[in-house]
């Protein structure tokens, strides 16, 4: 750890697998002060996958519903308030957690089209 940051090799961050995905319906939990059950569709490869995001408070379904996002789609699914969590959106955060926003693609990017990192 340096500067109180954790450091991964390059290699590691390789084995993620991000994608381009767009957000289709978005339903509240039962019991669930913060978390949203979204369904996205990730194309043809992937298809349409279910995640839990925490984002009650800073986006209404209205607001994400036809948003387009980075997905982490090679994440070990999760079970949260009795949904399988089957990865997870990127989004920044703001210091103090009064701001949320997502990490979206480029304008027109297709579902489903992956991140690619380049070494140097």
């Amino acid at each position: 750890m340096i500067d109180g940051i954790a450091k991964v090799n390059f290699l590691d961050w390789e084995k993620l697998d991000l994608r381009v995905a767009e957000i289709i319906s978005v339903e509240n939990i039962e019991g669930a002060d913060k978390l949203y059950k979204i369904e996205i569709d990730v194309g043809p490869e992937i298809g349409k996958r279910t995640i839990c995001a925490g984002l009650k408070g800073y986006y209404s379904k209205d607001e994400l519903v036809g948003k387009k996002i980075i997905y982490f789609s090679n994440l070990k699914p999760r079970m949260m308030r009795g949904i399988e969590s089957q990865g997870m959106l990127l989004a920044a955060v703001s210091e103090n957690h009064e701001k949320v926003v997502l990490i979206k693609p480029k304008e027109n990017s297709k579902n489903g089209r992956e991140v690619i990192f380049e070494n140097g």
